[in-house]
């Protein structure tokens, strides 16, 4: 790959369109490029709402109100409102419908005149999400932005944001290739997005008829999402629908410029705009204060495996990095790009187990009474059968055994057998949720990632601006100093402004 430019000089006058921009790699996106390049042209932001006010509203509360515009706003000061006025359009959109859910014609056609860059952000990442929800955003959602961007008269680049998951469980060394329309990771033949969409209407007709509630729709429908991943070889909801996704999209693209991203487990930022900013529990989080918390003392897991992760500013970095030499590849081609650490900074799930149990045996978490949670090192088991063991010797046996006593007792034991119950079955879902990434027998190739960094490292400014080598990163400094201090201050600042 040939040098190109910097960074900042490439985003000069560009007009993008950012989908999904109330996301967590959406709004680092978009803190990056106004704070790096204030002489961008324009960007439209398309998040989710009923109309344009409802849209400004979200914009401003969930996004602009966030601590991570915090370098933005000391910059511009009393300005800033002006700046993001001339330089931002908010527009009101659902990209799971056809047209994006674009409805001001006026709009759309400017829009569709003037967009060069489409990045497509817009997704749920929930991994047991409802399947209808899913397969809308990740899969519908990316054929719509396909099919918008062949509307555009000056358009260079598609930027599709998928999951280095994809690739489910497959163990060995996973390439940086296509995912052909209909091949499934197990061998099951038939899998076909059209027969799938059906298979959902089918299900709610027949859910309505039955007069099912709004909760049990959600929990069938979850169900079903579930059910239909692990038929093709998907462990959850949301790696199946993101391939599928992908599927369409090169199925569809034709002579389509594209740049498929993905990246591994996204966690919190490294450097930029500031070390440490997460929003939502990540993946990787649930864990992490489940532990803190004294929920959780033990795991299945294979310590020695690897635990695939990357920063989300390492993330948006080389999103802006593959726009700026994408000029350079074959017309045509599109390129994949993974996004991680487990070829050149592996990090064991022994490791994170160490840092954190290290993290908060130090500095423990407090109750709600304000009491310190002492915390033990965490047992880990190296397979299911072991784990299974455990949980039935440990647990289920006494589970089974109070729910006896308490039902003889006339319900006193009802309190303590519940919280129990709570206790046990909140560990199994995490458990049966994460399974795959704690015994992950998989690296991801590369490659590209590589070959990107060499291109653009060479200029100084690139240097300063595009950080993305995973190299760079000393993981037990980032766990201790950056990341569970910043998952630690997130959960504060919701507990504290949640309404009472």
């Amino acid at each position: 790959m040939e040098e190109s430019g910097n960074a900042i000089g490439f985003l000069e006058n560009k007009t993008i369109l950012i989908t999904g921009s109330t996301g967590f790699l959406a709004k680092i996106l978009l803190e990056k490029i106004l704070r790096i390049q204030p002489n961008v042209k324009k960007l439209y932001l398309l998040l989710r709402a009923t109309d344009e006010t409802t849209a400004m509203q979200r914009f401003c509360n969930e996004v602009m109100g966030k601590d991570l515009f915090k370098v933005l706003k000391k910059k511009w000061g009393a300005n800033l409102d002006r700046f993001i006025s001339e330089k931002v359009s908010v527009v009101s959109s659902d990209i799971s419908v056809s047209d994006m859910g674009l409805e001001d014609s006026t709009l759309v056609e400017e829009i569709k005149h003037n967009v060069q860059i489409i990045i497509n952000l817009a997704a749920t990442t929930k991994f047991n999400e409802r399947y209808d929800v899913a397969l809308g955003t990740n899969t519908l959602g990316a054929k719509h932005v396909v099919n918008f961007a062949k509307q555009c008269p000056n358009f260079k680049l598609l930027v599709h944001v998928s999951t280095a998951y994809i690739s489910g469980e497959k163990e060995g060394f996973i390439l940086e290739t296509p995912h052909k329309l209909g091949e499934s990771l197990n061998g099951t033949e038939g899998l076909n997005i059209e027969i799938e969409q059906r298979i959902i209407e089918q299900r709610l007709k027949q859910l309505k008829a039955n007069g099912a509630s709004e909760k049990d729709v959600t929990i069938a429908m979850k169900d079903l999402g579930i059910q239909r991943a692990n038929e093709y070889g998907w462990p959850n909801t949301y790696v199946f629908t993101k391939a599928m996704g992908e599927m369409l999209i090169n199925d569809l693209k034709h002579n389509l410029p594209l740049i498929i991203i993905r990246p591994t487990i996204v966690t919190s930022t490294y450097k930029e705009p500031f070390s440490g900013w997460i929003e939502g529990m990540r993946t990787i989080d649930n864990f992490i204060v489940g532990y803190a918390k004294g929920k959780l003392t033990f795991i299945p897991c294979d310590t020695n495996s690897i635990i695939d992760m990357i920063p989300a500013d390492m993330v948006v970095n080389t999103i802006i990095a593959t726009m700026m030499m994408h000029k350079l590849q074959p017309p045509y081609q599109t390129t994949i790009y993974h996004i991680g650490s487990s070829m050149r900074n592996p990090i064991k799930p022994g490791d994170l187990l160490r840092f954190t149990c290290q993290y908060f045996i130090k500095k423990p978490w407090f109750n709600g009474d304000g009491n310190a949670i002492k915390v033990k090192e965490i047992t880990t088991f190296n397979n299911f059968a072991s784990f299974h063991r455990y949980i039935t010797i440990r647990y289920l046996i006494f589970l089974k055994v109070l729910e006896l006593v308490n039902k003889a007792s006339c319900n006193c034991l009802e309190d303590k057998y519940n919280d129990l119950k709570r206790k046990l079955n909140w560990v199994m879902r995490q458990v049966q949720l994460y399974r795959p990434y704690f015994f992950f027998k998989a690296r991801f190739d590369d490659t590209n990632l590589e070959k990107l960094g060499r291109a653009t490292q060479h200029n100084e400014t690139n240097r300063e601006t595009l950080f993305f080598d995973p190299k760079d990163i000393n993981w037990e400094n980032y766990f201790l100093n950056v990341h569970i201090p910043g998952l630690v201050k997130l959960i504060h600042e919701n507990h504290t402004h949640r309404p009472s």
